[in-house]
């Protein structure tokens, strides 16, 4: 299939792309499955609390077990008191990880989302970047320019380093090259940037 790709002018041409990336069956419940096992995978409990054999102080009894007609208690960290243990409180780290994504089920999430974004008119060719940019309100222009001002850029090696300094410091914005881009970028940001010659990259990988 043919899909459009531009210059940084605008200007637009088209190119040959694999059907079976840019025009596969999407598979929502593939898509589903693996977003959901890595957010589980990159989850993090961090509150804890102390439980009662965890409190520093001390262990002495506060008054006598009979005569006093009150409850028995044996120390001041008794939950029931102010700065003793936390009953069934959180106890810190818990492993909330899903069984490892396989290779196959990442790959057909990906072309699944990438044929989605290209349905939505979500997805954008541009020529690879020949000369450095390193102002970042040139590149914010451009961006503004597409209508990607939320937008995750896939880009070769020599474009990578051309623009990379003028992307980083512009919120929403990503920049990764093949190797390093998941399910959960394409689908966190609304638009996805190829360059022309990351998409050739990304055809020789699928």
């Amino acid at each position: 299939m043919k899909i459009d790709k531009i210059n940084i002018d605008g200007k637009k041409n088209q190119i040959e792309v694999s059907d079976k990336i840019f025009a596969a069956k999407i598979n929502n419940k593939l898509i589903s499955n693996v977003l959901y096992k890595t957010n589980a995978n990159y989850k993090r409990r961090k509150a804890k609390t102390k439980q009662k054999n965890e409190i520093i102080g001390s262990t002495s009894k506060i008054y006598a077990q009979k005569g006093t007609g009150n409850a028995r208690h044996a120390s001041k960290k008794a939950p029931i008191f102010v700065g003793g243990g936390v009953a069934h409180g959180p106890k810190g780290e818990t492993n909330y990880k899903k069984r490892k994504l396989n290779k196959s089920e990442k790959k057909l999430s990906i072309v699944s989302l990438i044929t989605k974004k290209n349905k939505l008119n979500n997805l954008i060719v541009l020529d690879d970047f020949q000369n450095e940019i390193l102002k970042t309100k040139e590149m914010n222009n451009i961006l503004i320019k597409f209508e990607a001002k939320n937008s995750i850029i896939i880009a070769d090696k020599k474009s990578k380093d051309n623009i990379y300094k003028s992307v980083k410091n512009i919120p929403n914005v990503k920049i990764t090259d093949i190797n390093h881009f998941s399910a959960y970028d394409l689908a966190k940001f609304k638009k996805v940037i190829f360059t022309e010659t990351s998409i050739k990259e990304l055809e020789k990988r699928y």
